[in-house]
């Protein structure tokens, strides 16, 4: 591309990043009579203009022109404020600060910076453009809430790059980042299953809290909905596809865990994994749209108190600690047997963990597939324990109902990554 139509292509991303916050802009005071607003769609198309004109001057002559031209502007605008507030007394300056972004983006896009300028552009009409959504969840906002908000981007954004990413402890087993960015992640899944519960309500409830479940902890949720079996029988159904659907959702996650930590995993633990997770969900189905149908509709299944379940985070943290050290240590005593141990042992509490740590070893101290037979070993022990907290918990026919499929889950995948070694 030659230096003239190079200009003239920044030139005309300044002209439509100024165009699309404009339409926004006009589109919202398309009711305020013309002449009667701080600036409509072609306004702010010349201001995005104005900002690229400016950023190709000041990069060809003198630096200072982008600044003169940026306060000329803010003079402008300022005075169509002033005059706008006199007439209808509005102290709202989301036309003037939008006005100068335009503007800052425009020169932004000029100097050659195209992506960020426009992917900025973008984000800045969502803003615009969701004002009654965005005021209307602040309304909703509860204190505990907006404190929930401040502790994770204090223990995400603040506290997350301090922590040193390397090994300490025996075998330099223990790396303080990546565990706290376990920590940071499990927080982060229940804080969004939180707000997710909130807004969309609690009649979807079943089905959304176990989805979420699934990504965070399902052994939290088949003890929660095994309890809640006790007081509401008539939702045993409901809550037995629930606690299927957040353990068939453990599989899939567990299966894109591994393969972002080693790629190398996937081709031998996808198999399996999604075995077990279409044996789950096939029961799910099986009870929603057959037995489901006897059970009244709409039930909630209650709504979660706590917006960032810190404390389980920190728990999960200081598990995923014990078993890096443990892993390591079964593996220096007991070789591939410790290894195998180690995740039938781990699995009976979590999968998460065991699975980050073989992933991880798996990169240059394990076996590719010994790591994954012991993926697919602790999520099929986790599957089995599960099935029997159900029945103890929340009785026969809850315990049945979600039992007998984890039963089968488990047992296929196991059968899958136990061929090869009965083979050789």
């Amino acid at each position: 591309m030659t230096p003239v139509y190079e200009q003239l292509y920044l030139l005309a991303t300044a002209l439509a990043i100024g165009l699309l916050i404009g339409a926004e802009r006009g589109w919202a005071e398309r009711d305020v009579a013309e002449g009667q607003r701080i600036a409509g769609f072609r306004t702010y198309g010349l201001i995005g203009l104005l900002g690229g004109v400016c950023g190709l001057l000041a990069q060809a002559l003198n630096v200072l022109i982008l600044g003169f031209g940026f306060l000329g502007l803010v003079l402008l605008l300022t005075v169509a404020y002033i005059v706008d507030f006199q007439r209808d007394n509005d102290v709202s300056i989301t036309s003037l600060v939008a006005g100068l972004l335009t503007f800052a983006l425009g020169a932004l896009a000029a100097l050659g910076h195209v992506l960020p300028a426009a992917a900025s552009a973008v984000v800045t009409t969502v803003l615009l453009g969701y004002k009654p959504q965005l005021h209307f969840w602040l309304k909703t906002l509860e204190q505990r809430e907006l404190k929930a908000t401040m502790q994770l981007l204090l223990i995400s954004v603040v506290m997350l790059p301090l922590l040193p990413n390397q090994g300490y402890g025996p075998w330099r087993a223990l790396n303080p980042y990546e565990i706290w960015w376990m920590v940071v992640l499990i927080a982060s899944i229940s804080f969004s299953g939180y707000f997710a519960m909130k807004f969309v309500g609690e009649r979807k409830g079943i089905v959304l809290t176990s989805l979420f479940a699934g990504l965070a902890s399902s052994t939290a949720l088949t003890l929660h909905f095994s309890r809640l079996a006790q007081s509401r029988p008539h939702l045993t159904t409901y809550l037995a596809a629930g606690i299927l659907i957040a353990c068939g959702t453990m599989f899939p996650r567990m299966v894109v865990v591994a393969g972002l930590i080693n790629p190398a995993l996937l081709p031998i633990i996808i198999g399996p994994a999604l075995l077990m997770a279409a044996l789950t969900y096939g029961s799910v189905v099986m009870y929603w749209f057959y037995q489901a149908r006897t059970s009244p509709p709409g039930a909630a299944a209650g709504s979660m108190q706590n917006p960032l379940e810190f404390g389980v985070a920190l728990r999960f943290g200081a598990l995923l600690a014990a078993v890096v050290l443990l892993t390591r240590a079964l593996q220096d005593y007991l070789g591939e047997a410790g290894i195998l141990l180690m995740a039938a042992l781990s699995g009976v509490a979590d999968v998460d963990a065991i699975n980050l740590t073989l992933s991880r070893m798996s990169n240059h101290e394990l076996a590719t597939e010994l790591a994954a037979t012991g993926i697919i070993i602790a999520s099929a022990a986790n599957s089995l324990v599960k099935g029997v907290l159900t029945a103890s918990i929340g009785g026969r026919t809850l315990g049945l109902r979600v039992a007998l499929p984890l039963l089968v889950a488990a047992g296929a995948g196991l059968a899958v990554v136990a061929l090869p070694y009965l083979r050789g």
